[in-house]
């Protein structure tokens, strides 16, 4: 819910099944402005299928914590730049095109966890911060997309804009952890179960690859949708 005072300032909220209501309020403070925002980025990050599913593909495909250090902070820098372009009307792109290849990115990654799994390194696998730069700037406008949407407080752009984009950050961040820690659960458990005489459980190496084919097919399906939702 948007509202527009004739002043030029605005209060947003989200409304749900349990909150159906909320207070108009005679003038929203700075810290419900950022506040509110904050929230909806951390929504937002947790709400997107395709942004995290990118982002666990880097996560099974990047070694090392450098490299994946690296890797996250190329991601998260441009697409905090794209973002703030596009929401703030210096760049338009359309946003249908911007799904699809989106989707497409994800299914680049998927493919390259399958090559690194056969010993044929690609591109995403010598050089995933390139890559994730790259593919930072495109996930940048679907981020901002969500938040044309909502829109920006006219007088507070930017502690709203900042917001979002550290809410995003938190929500990135917290699925990136859950991520590795149920990463690391599974294979001491994997680990374990294979040393006590289970010898019909997979390796490792097996649930990565079929993580990677689970993860395009997904992307592949999104890509084709997308495509055809703006092509027909």
């Amino acid at each position: 819910m948007r509202v527009e005072r004739a002043d030029g300032s605005t209060q947003v909220t989200r409304l749900t099944a349990d909150r159906t209501s909320f207070v108009v309020e005679a003038a929203p403070r700075a810290s419900q402005v950022a506040a509110t925002y904050l929230r909806l980025g951390v929504e937002h990050i947790l709400t997107g299928a395709d942004h995290l599913l990118y982002i666990l593909a880097m996560l099974l495909l990047v070694r090392g914590w450098k490299r994946l250090v690296a890797t996250i902070t190329a991601f998260t820098a441009t697409h905090s730049l794209t973002l703030t372009a596009a929401t703030l009307g210096w760049v338009r792109v359309p946003q249908p095109p911007v799904e699809a290849t989106i989707a497409l990115s994800i299914l680049l990654v998927a493919t390259e966890i399958v090559r690194a799994r056969q010993r044929r390194s690609g591109l995403t696998e010598r050089w995933p911060w390139v890559v994730s730069f790259t593919f930072g700037l495109l996930h940048g406008f679907g981020f901002a997309g969500a938040l044309h949407e909502v829109g920006l407080p006219s007088g507070a752009i930017p502690v709203a804009l900042a917001l979002f984009n550290v809410g995003v950050e938190i929500g990135q961040l917290a699925f990136i952890a859950g991520a590795l820690s149920l990463l690391a659960v599974g294979r001491r458990a994997l680990e374990r179960s294979r040393a006590g005489g289970a010898t019909f459980l997979p390796a490792p190496a097996a649930w990565r690859t079929a993580s990677a084919y689970g993860i395009g097919g997904v992307a592949a399906f999104w890509f084709l949708q997308r495509t055809s939702g703006f092509l027909s």
